[in-house]
């Protein structure tokens, strides 16, 4: 995601016969940090991510205690059209805000989380402990440090929610027969299906708020050559958008090299 790429590319042949140039994957890239730094260096900032994202379950859990989402009936009828999709609306803005609420309470972990595994490129040992990189973000950038990247994440999960959880329910609505035998296996799959599709489209938005987490905060990784010092959130996504990169890093195996 931040564009470090210390292995060449490999030529190798698309699906139509073609030479191109392939960056390295997943396997590769963990080899060679296994080489650089042995085992444990794939482990990199895995304790504040374990902190985050059990933080976000326990506030997800206590926000949907606080505020309990009252039951409705499974309507699937086409005539009740309405009615179900205002459960679907309902039930969206409830998920929204346990969302958000989890995404504000972990996301301080996530940036921690973030720059310790961006030490990497620079051989840096500024993020060492959980504690101790609360009091250097405090120190250096105050609370907001703790919160660079939060609005384009939220966005992100915002816009995934609405539009997975729309997408299903009016193919599951339009699309899927009540009278059809597998209608309820069906329907069971198409949020799931609709999930990793929305998700692709969201990926710019995880992209820019992981960038923001380590953009100008002293590790090589987030100053240039990898990246400019960004205004905003929104001067990240543009100059990513003029690059052509803003799907950079969302693929794990077939990394096609930019032209």
């Amino acid at each position: 995601q931040v564009g470090h790429e210390p292995l060449p590319p490999t030529v190798g042949r698309n699906v139509l016969g073609r030479k191109v140039l392939y960056l390295p994957g997943f396997f590769t890239y963990a080899r060679h940090i296994v080489e650089v730094d042995g085992k444990r260096g794939l482990f990199r900032g895995l304790t504040p991510r374990l902190i985050s994202s059990t933080l976000s379950t326990i506030t997800r859990g206590s926000v949907k205690k606080a505020f309990p989402l009252e039951d409705m009936e499974h309507v699937s009828n086409k005539d009740d059209v309405k009615t179900s999709l205002r459960k679907v609306v309902k039930e969206t803005s409830h998920e929204m805000m346990m969302q958000c609420v989890s995404r504000v309470v972990s996301h301080p972990l996530h940036v921690i989380s973030m720059r310790c595994m961006v030490q990497f490129v620079g051989r840096e040992v500024k993020y060492s402990g959980v504690f101790s990189a609360i009091g250097r973000i405090f120190k250096e950038e105050g609370i907001l440090g703790f919160f660079v990247g939060l609005v384009p994440h939220i966005l992100g999960d915002v816009i995934f929610l609405w539009c997975c959880n729309l997408l299903a329910h009016f193919i599951n609505t339009y699309a899927v027969d009540d009278n059809f035998s597998q209608a309820s296996v069906i329907r069971s799959y198409t949020k799931f299906v609709m999930g990793i599709a929305v998700s692709m489209l969201t990926y710019p938005f995880l992209l820019v708020g992981d960038l923001m987490a380590v953009n100008n905060c002293g590790l090589r990784a987030g100053l240039p050559p990898y990246a400019p010092a960004f205004t905003s959130w929104i001067h990240c996504w543009r100059y990513l958008s003029a690059q052509g990169q803003l799907f950079r890093g969302s693929s794990l195996l077939f990394r096609r090299a930019p032209m």
